[in-house]
């Protein structure tokens, strides 16, 4: 494998139309998960802003990806998205412009993920998680069905961290 088979090769805008380049997290963990503002799942962004309180002293980085792929749940322009993220969850990790996750047009992030796991790894609805080690590659991924606070993830994130 070279370093461009890793997740280090991908950047996304952020919803305020700056560079997210994966490379700035070199070296740390990164949960990357799709979501969406009406969704049955939307209530997970308060986990994800939970994880990323707990842990990103220690190096965690949190990325929404907003998407509108999964039962047109996220129609919103980027100013509806963050303020809808903020005012009701107080999200404070970085979100991503609204993108695909799903086909041929996908993010390449996701076409990545689709590559290296198989159709059983792509998103199947809103909120699926991946997570990234400090290695760039894919060192976990939970269905929506998975909160961001579950031991599952949580251990795996705990396991990825300095000074665990």
């Amino acid at each position: 494998m070279t370093e461009t088979d890793d997740a280090y090769q991908f950047e996304f805008a952020s919803i305020d139309g700056e560079r997210l380049p994966f490379s700035a997290w070199r070296g740390r963990p990164l949960l990357v998960v799709n979501t969406a503002s009406f969704c049955g799942y939307t209530p997970q962004y308060r986990d994800l802003e939970a994880l990323w309180q707990r842990f990103h002293d220690r190096g965690l980085v949190v990325l929404g990806v907003p998407s509108n792929d999964f039962g047109q749940q996220e129609p919103g322009s980027a100013t509806e998205i963050k303020e809808f993220c903020t005012t009701h969850y107080a999200v404070d990790f970085p979100l991503t412009e609204k993108c695909r996750v799903l086909g041929a047009e996908a993010h390449p992030f996701y076409r990545w993920v689709a590559e290296s796991l198989g159709e059983a790894g792509t998103p199947r609805w809103n909120f699926h998680k991946y997570l990234i080690g400090p290695d760039g590659q894919l060192a976990g991924a939970w269905p929506a069905q998975i909160f961001p606070t579950d031991r599952r993830i949580t251990d795996e994130i705990e396991r990825l961290l300095p000074n665990s």
